[in-house]
């Protein structure tokens, strides 16, 4: 069988770039009528054949998405991906999961890898180690290149393009309003997700409760911390200095820890401890007492993502600007761990 040349072939041979036998082979306007003749005619002596699985990458024709999360034991990111298969089946679309593992370098290494044409866009969660250093240059690049990004819950402003947010900070107001309307009057804060935005926005949505209800912030109550090890340690020693009657638990792990640490100290859930956490995990419902919690629609996350991208993908006008940002309403759910209004 004849051996079919290249492209890098065929402009080594007749002294040229490669951009110029590729304009010449798709008759561009830029290339003289005796180049583009001389270029077709050897190309066709050459046996050329245009790579159609490569054509249709380059055209972002390849109706798969590409979708990275930063932790596969959070089951909210198990529910947001739920949500974006559901609209990518539906539509036609493909979809392509991984993990960056809360790391930076697997996060830049992953997009690299993808937007190589395997996908025509992205949906994604930023690693913590991004928000932790303050590093997103990976992500404009993927956009200047081309693809489209849409980011989902872990988002920063430092990047133009579509996002789709919970309102952390409106439904932190909510949830400790709710504590205080059931009578708590020193509530504690715990996180151990400070390093991220959703946790920054929600810390400033319990101040910002208790500010507008006159009551103290009370620095000794509040614990924000980016471990687990580091928050274990703080929490152990605020049970044994301090009474407290109301937690706002800012992740599913702090939640599991005022619970447990609260009634091993002694305390009546809900009688004299109410707790709220954020997400509505596996083990809200398993715990004893069962945990209220604010739900923060994990399904519509990913459904509203996945329509974001797919309608742009799908656009026939380039669009330079107007990005949206969707937000989607979170719900408290109150089951035993807080006290009857």
């Amino acid at each position: 069988m004849k051996e079919k040349a290249t492209l890098k072939q065929i402009a080594k041979e007749l002294g040229v770039s490669v951009s110029t036998v590729s304009k010449a082979l798709n008759d561009s306007p830029e290339i003289s009528e005796p180049t583009k003749i001389k270029i077709q005619e050897f190309a066709k002596l050459k046996n050329y054949k245009p790579n159609i699985t490569a054509l249709n990458l380059k055209n972002r024709k390849t109706k798969t998405i590409g979708v990275i999360i930063p932790n596969i034991l959070n089951s909210f990111f198990a529910k947001v991906f739920t949500g974006i298969e559901k609209v990518a089946d539906e539509k036609g679309y493909h979809v392509i999961t991984c993990i960056s593992n809360e790391s930076l370098e697997k996060e830049i290494h992953t997009l690299q890898m993808l937007s190589n044409g395997t996908i025509d866009g992205f949906i994604l969660s930023i690693s913590e180690e991004s928000q932790k250093e303050n590093y997103f240059q990976h992500f404009t690049e993927i956009i200047n290149d081309g693809t489209p990004i849409v980011m989902f819950d872990r988002i920063t402003d430092e990047v133009s393009c579509d996002k789709v947010i919970v309102d952390d900070f409106d439904s932190a107001i909510d949830a400790t309003q709710h504590l205080i309307n059931i009578g708590c009057k020193k509530i504690a804060l715990f996180s151990t997700i400070d390093n991220l935005s959703v946790g920054k926005l929600r810390a400033k949505g319990y101040i910002k409760a208790l500010q507008h209800n006159d009551i103290e912030v009370d620095k000794d109550l509040i614990i924000l911390t980016d471990s687990v090890e580091d928050f274990d340690i703080k929490v152990a020693a605020l049970f044994e200095k301090h009474k407290f009657d109301g937690i706002f638990a800012l992740d599913e792990p702090t939640s599991v820890a005022g619970i447990k640490l609260g009634l091993k100290h002694g305390y009546k859930i809900p009688e004299n401890l109410s707790i709220i956490g954020f997400a509505d995990g596996v083990w809200s419902k398993r715990l004893t007492p069962s945990l209220s919690t604010v739900s923060q629609h994990g399904p519509e996350i990913g459904e509203a993502a996945a329509k974001l991208l797919i309608d742009k993908l799908e656009s026939k006008e380039e669009e330079e600007y107007g990005f949206k940002t969707t937000v989607v309403k979170t719900e408290l759910r109150q089951r035993e761990s807080t006290r009857k209004l």
